[in-house]
């Protein structure tokens, strides 16, 4: 690790451009490409110098927060796209295109069908003479 290399970064320059970066949407890797370190030291960096990495999970927060502020806009505004990705990823359950089925549950309402088909069966007119030998 260079020397006094990480100093910068601990400016309001070196932090504004963190900060930009993480807003576009950069990867971890990628500000490190940027910063012209290695991905290893950036890690190391972030964890010792508590002013990169809550910049960084800030500017994260508030791009991710912005674009679902976004599509759900688009969504409560008519946009068929937005409706159906925020159901499939917020209500996944009740939206998956091939809704995976609990054995459990499948097996159990297998059960109570053929349940209520012998229950409904007509039982046929007999006598107890019938059953007499």
């Amino acid at each position: 690790m260079a020397r006094g290399k990480f100093e910068y970064w601990l400016t309001e320059d070196g932090l504004t451009l963190l900060e930009g970066w993480a807003r576009d949407g950069l990867t971890d890797e990628q500000i490190a490409h940027n910063m012209g370190v290695a991905y290893s030291t950036f890690r190391v960096w972030k964890e010792k110098y508590s002013a990169i990495s809550a910049v960084l999970k800030k500017s994260k927060e508030i791009v991710d927060f912005e674009v679902e502020n976004a599509l759900l806009d688009a969504a409560l505004g008519g946009n068929i796209t937005a409706q159906i990705f925020w159901l499939k990823n917020r209500q996944k359950a009740k939206w998956k295109d091939k809704p995976v089925e609990d054995t459990q549950t499948a097996a159990l309402e297998t059960a109570m069908r053929a349940l209520a088909d012998i229950i409904e069966k007509p039982v046929p007119n007999r006598k107890i003479e019938d059953f007499e030998e």
